[in-house]
């Protein structure tokens, strides 16, 4: 997840450009939702997300899947475009009426985007495809109303972890199948790590609202939280955030564990842990997928364990990836759209045949099957998915045991309800400042962060 600042804008000003973008992206002209569905009638969409052409095994894969697709619903034509979401430039997005559909956004979008009527109502829609019962009750409360109104699929969600490189901790004299399961572990195994190897036992990440995802993620596991129940007063200048800010400070200017890069972004981050030169590093455990296809990284050497506790068990950060779906798309684009979704993230895990084809398909595309991760479905039918697919597996599952085991005692915390990008923007200069300022001074950051981050929430 790349996640940095994003402007909110005037619901007025963005309905009125959402109408044009249902022309000019492709998608069927419609000026309500409103009437009944006729699903046999033609209909055009247009899909978000369509790999790059520096892809061409991705390409192919999305050409092949639109083709079946269509050929199943002769009626439905889909485009494609490569908008994907992106923080920094997606309510721009929204006010530009540039968006497909259908495309994916962060798990932080659709609590601010409800109440602004910027996603449809597609609960009935969700009933008629045979998909609302197929989904996780707990990740569809991140895309409905008080109500229980519907608007929006989860359909790919994650925990945090602490990703380590098991190569590194051999060469430290450390257990790599006993990864910290607490931050003052952590701080003991980053100073091994550096004494013994010359790498940094432990890195953070710092910008493009990374450090405030993170120091979020830090300040759950010492039981802390972010923001009120209500999304309109921080929350976090107090014990839990200090600690962690500290502890920070600490492993940065007391130990002298943390290298000599400071502001890391994700990729930036996950691109060094590949190479060794980061020992421990908070990550979901799809970092996975890029260190080992595209930074090479051994897959031998990557280890993902819980993340660490202070005093809790307190729990940890989930998110993920939802589909929206455009405000002004007819009931019509709304099914098509919806048993696009359902064909392309959902019939995997309930249909064997399919289960077992794009593990087959995947591994052919030199992609994984088998790393662990948070199921946005019942809990069954994602046990019944993985074991389909079991003969297929081409990940070192073991070396996720500590991770896996944390996803049934660790209590999934979600990322703050208003504002979250915006939040976590405003997070990452305390966090670069402890890390390259030995005099910061902790309670003043957090102090004029919280003054910050109010007066955008009160708005």
């Amino acid at each position: 997840m790349t996640r940095t600042a994003r402007l909110v804008v005037a619901l007025t000003s963005a309905a009125a450009l959402l109408t044009a973008a249902a022309c000019a992206d492709g998608s069927t002209p419609a000026a309500t939702t409103s009437g009944s569905v006729d699903e046999n009638a033609p209909v055009t969409i247009t899909v978000g997300n369509r790999p790059k052409p520096d892809k061409p095994a991705d390409v192919a894969t999305f050409d092949r899947n639109v083709k079946k697709f269509t050929d199943a619903h002769p009626n439905i034509t889909v485009k494609s475009t490569e908008t994907e979401w992106d923080a920094q430039t997606f309510q721009a997005q929204v006010a530009g009426g540039s968006l497909p559909t259908v495309m994916s956004i962060s798990f932080t979008e659709p609590l601010n985007m409800i109440p602004n009527k910027q996603l449809p109502d597609i609960t009935d829609e969700l009933k008629l495809v045979d998909l609302t019962k197929d989904l996780n009750p707990e990740t569809l409360k991140l895309v409905s109303d008080d109500k229980g109104r519907i608007y929006g699929v989860p359909f790919e969600a994650f925990s945090v972890g602490l990703a380590y490189n098991r190569a590194l901790f051999k060469q430290a004299g450390l257990d790599p199948d006993k990864p910290p399961t607490n931050w003052e572990e952590v701080r003991q195994y980053a100073k091994q790590i550096t004494e013994k190897t010359g790498k940094a036992g432990y890195a953070q990440l710092t910008k493009d609202n990374t450090g405030g995802w993170m120091l979020t993620t830090m300040t759950y596991s010492m039981g802390g939280t972010v923001q009120s129940d209500d999304g309109k007063k921080s929350t976090f200048n107090d014990a839990p955030t200090k600690k962690a800010l500290q502890l920070l400070k600490d492993m940065r200017w007391t130990d002298n564990t943390m290298g000599t890069n400071f502001l890391y972004n994700q990729e930036e981050a996950r691109q060094d842990f590949a190479a060794g030169k980061i020992g421990m590093i908070m990550q979901a455990p799809d970092a996975y997928d890029m260190c080992v296809k595209n930074f090479d990284m051994l897959p031998a050497d990557f280890g993902e364990g819980a993340l660490p506790q202070d005093g809790g068990p307190f729990g940890t950060l989930t998110g993920g990836s939802i589909k929206m779906i455009n405000p002004k798309s007819s009931k019509n684009e709304i099914v098509a759209a919806l048993k696009w979704i359902k064909s392309q993230e959902f019939d995997k895990y309930t249909d064997q045949t399919v289960a077992i084809q794009n593990a087959k398909d995947a591994i052919a595309d030199k992609g994984f099957v088998g790393r662990p991760g948070v199921t946005p479905l019942s809990q069954e039918t994602y046990d019944q998915y993985n074991k389909w697919r079991e003969p297929y597996n081409n990940v070192p599952v073991e070396q996720f045991k500590g991770y896996v085991e944390s996803t049934k005692s660790l209590k999934l915390l979600p990322e703050p309800s208003n504002k979250g990008q915006e939040v976590y923007a405003l997070l990452d200069p305390v966090v670069q400042q402890v890390l390259t300022k030995k005099d910061a001074d902790i309670d003043k950051l957090l102090s004029d962060a919280a003054s910050k981050i109010d007066a955008r929430l009160a708005r």
